[in-house]
């Protein structure tokens, strides 16, 4: 059996945890013991991370249904070697990671909301299109998202995204392909396992309205219902806690401040991120839609075409 789980999170986060994520000390042990057997004894997987967070995180994004977590688990793997512009190499370092990291493409504001959440705070109009490509605006995603995943306070409390979209312009639109487009928010949504409360959007060029518009026929009704668009920061800052923006926004604390206080978050698991390169599947047994990343390989429950691997079950009703 697993021993019994010592991990970090608070009282009140695990009150939040048994009330919207169904997790509780059973739950968890039989989930986790199911788990790390599945993974043992697939034959899919070569190698994969053995620590409790790790396999954490997508039992509490698939709220312990162990199929689904089973699914999210193995397509990350998956996509994790297929999309390896996304995923692999998240060296904080890189000198195109650090200067948008300097420059504020993306970061974290420091301390938590009064829900525990924490805030990304996004100004894509300092990705120069010219200057970069769309594999550094997957690799600089992949990074921020897999530091703030390590935390398993964060695993269970979620996120708050806060998006600027001034400077963006047309040339974006060459980035991705509309099917590439597609699959990553899909795939972002159903494997990445970030749990998006709410997303704050401020100065979006009208030239690209229609742009967003198709965007948002892409998410679910509960994401769609989470995402507000304001025409001015004037009127977001009558909706939202300024106290977790930028003083440039509203706030306190200077941009430039928070950045530095991310960097050390960066650093602090650099080297885990360059360790999870490690984690390998074996491609051959994985059709090829599923390799591409395709919408259509993503299935409610356990992943189609294993033939002879039996999913897991879901856990045990709980009986207190």
């Amino acid at each position: 059996m697993c021993p019994s789980y010592n991990g970090p999170l608070s009282a009140a986060t695990l009150q939040i945890a048994r009330d919207e994520l169904r997790e509780t000390d059973s739950s968890r042990e039989q989930a986790l013991q199911q788990i790390k057997d599945w993974v043992r004894m697939n034959p899919r997987i070569i190698s994969c991370r053995q620590d409790d967070s790790f396999f954490l995180r997508f039992l509490r994004f698939k709220k312990f249904s162990i199929p689904m977590a089973q699914e999210a688990l193995e397509r990350y793997l998956l996509l994790r070697q297929t999309i390896s512009q996304a995923f692999h190499n998240l060296d904080c370092h890189l000198p195109r990671m650090e200067y948008l990291i300097n420059n504020g493409y993306m970061f974290a504001s420091p301390g938590r909301d009064k829900q525990g959440r924490r805030w990304l705070i996004a100004r894509p109009g300092v990705f120069d299109p010219y200057k970069f490509i769309n594999e550094d605006m997957c690799r600089i995603h992949g990074i921020i998202y897999e530091t703030l995943m390590e935390d398993e306070e964060n695993q269970v409390r979620g996120f708050v995204h806060f998006a600027d979209g001034a400077g963006v312009s047309f040339p974006y639109l060459t980035l991705f392909t509309p099917k590439e487009a597609v699959r990553i928010v899909k795939n972002g949504e159903r494997t990445l396992p970030m749990r998006h409360k709410e997303v704050h959007v401020i100065n979006v060029p009208q030239s690209l309205k229609y742009v967003l518009d198709w965007g948002m026929t892409l998410i679910s009704d509960k994401i769609k219902e989470r995402v507000k668009i304001y025409t001015s920061i004037e009127e977001a800052l009558k909706q939202v806690d300024s106290s977790m923006l930028p003083k440039e926004y509203g706030g306190t604390m200077p941009m430039a401040e928070m950045i530095e206080l991310f960097k050390q978050e960066l650093e602090a698991k650099r080297q885990t991120l360059i360790d999870n390169d490690k984690m390998e599947v074996c491609l051959d047994l994985f059709p090829e839609n599923a390799k591409a990343g395709a919408v259509s390989a993503l299935k409610a429950g356990c992943n189609q075409g294993q033939s002879n691997f039996h999913c897991g079950s879901f856990r045990k009703l709980e009986v207190d």
